[in-house]
């Protein structure tokens, strides 16, 4: 019996020169016979007298052959895909050996694997920014667009000039660096930047590995939310004297008594009001935007959360019924002549609104005593004041009439209830022996 391929050592000065090779193939080893009834493992027919002298490298068949123009070249899949769902593959090439350009295949392997691989494209960090708030934020509520916009167009538009395949982890931190005196404004970064490159690993643009490291680890200054504050005493009894058109006077009565969003209230019409059994309600489906200098009706609230029917109290119902008889129109608030509500009119109805009620609760021009006052501020206290009548009416109801969720009530609202609590008091009569 032949011995076998790993313990056969064969030389020269055993075997007759001049003994070729002939290769036998299997699924697991190339058989070689020599002349004299040896084995051996290689992958080529060679020269007995040469075999000793050659290096097992030199002996090898090369993986990768050369192209035409002389070098070494393959495609491999990236692990990205193209726009048809075919796998993309790198063209890879080496000028120097087909073990150099195996070397280049191990590691592009590992970068995929590991989710480490960056796609290489021309396209700036700026311009791929820009492409997803028109492709992927078109639906979003206008003021968080705008607010995506102005992060994108302010805070990281210095990087207009870096691939968007070269962000790194710096680019990130400094972008927060430039705006670390508004806290606010870093948290809106993050959250900006971070979108943008979801998407580009949504693209293949970048490995899930890249975007961790080029998002882990990024220091924030601390931002404290400014307390809200509802309506003072003083505004309260100046709202009641101040000299409103009707017009003023109807948008007033309808955020302070419903508790509506400005965009809610500014797209009112008629045939929003209701009366069932002498009870009046307004029901909310629709916005007023202002895209750029323009507005339009948008039909449908900010989240699914905002369709609902409010109750309207008895005195400020009296009022919108005989205003809404006077409108030669649909739309409860309009420009003179009849069309939407622009932007610039509606700042300057809100100035007088805040000017009338400064007047009244005895301040001027020179000596204002009402300022910072927003409509956002009389939805603030019409929470405010429901949130105080708990357990007559329930978080959730609450939530409903404001067209949010529960758990925003309650992150907002809490420390009211807990300022309503009397622990001492209900364990004193609950627990007491």
């Amino acid at each position: 019996m032949l011995p076998t391929p790993e313990r056969q050592v064969c030389s020269a000065d055993t075997y007759p020169r001049k003994a070729y090779c002939i290769i036998r193939s299997s699924q697991t080893q190339a058989e070689h016979q020599f002349s004299a009834g040896c084995y051996f493992y290689t992958q080529k027919r060679v020269d007995f007298d040469t075999f000793n002298t050659r290096k097992d490298d030199t002996m090898a068949k090369a993986k990768y052959s050369k192209n035409s123009r002389g070098e070494y070249e393959t495609k491999i899949w990236d692990g990205t895909y193209n726009a048809d769902g075919s796998k993309h593959r790198k063209r890879l090439v080496s000028k120097k050996s087909s073990a150099d350009l195996e070397r280049q295949v191990n590691q592009l392997k590992n970068d995929v694997e590991n989710g480490q691989y960056v796609q290489g494209t021309d396209v700036t960090f700026l311009e791929y920014a820009r492409s997803w708030l028109l492709t992927k934020k078109a639906a979003r509520e206008m003021n968080t667009r705008k607010m995506y916009e102005n992060i994108i167009e302010t805070h990281l538009s210095f990087l207009e000039d870096v691939r968007l395949c070269d962000i790194r982890n710096s680019h990130f931190q400094l972008a927060i660096n430039n705006a670390l005196d508004k806290p606010r404004t870093c948290e809106q970064i993050e959250v900006t930047f971070k979108q943008i490159m979801k998407m580009a690993v949504a693209d293949n643009y970048i490995g899930i590995g890249m975007y961790d490291k080029i998002c882990a680890d990024i220091s924030l200054p601390k931002y404290i939310k400014k307390e809200k504050r509802p309506l003072t005493p003083e505004e309260k009894e100046a709202i009641s004297k101040a000299d409103f058109t009707n017009r003023e006077k109807a948008f007033i009565y309808i955020i302070y008594s419903c508790g509506l969003r400005r965009g809610e209230a500014l797209a009112l019409s008629k045939f929003d009001f209701k009366s069932v059994g002498g009870k009046y309600s307004v029901s909310i489906t629709k916005t007023l935007i202002f895209p750029k200098n323009t507005s339009e009706i948008k039909q449908m609230p900010k989240s699914d959360h905002g369709f609902r029917s409010v109750p309207i109290p008895d005195t400020t119902a009296a009022f919108l019924k005989e205003y809404i008889s006077t409108l030669p129109g649909t739309y409860l608030f309009t420009c003179r002549d009849g069309s939407n509500m622009t932007h610039s009119a509606y700042v300057k109805m809100w100035a007088s609104i805040v000017k009338k009620i400064n007047y009244a609760a005895g301040g001027t021009d020179t000596f204002p005593v009402v300022s910072g006052l927003t409509a956002h501020i009389f939805r603030h206290n019409y929470c405010t004041n429901l949130c105080y009548q708990v357990p007559a009416i329930s978080i959730k109801k609450i939530a409903q009439l404001m067209g949010d969720t529960e758990k925003m009530v309650l992150d907002v609202y809490n420390h009211i209830m807990e300022e309503k609590e009397d622990a001492a008091a209900v364990v004193n009569d609950v627990l007491a022996i």
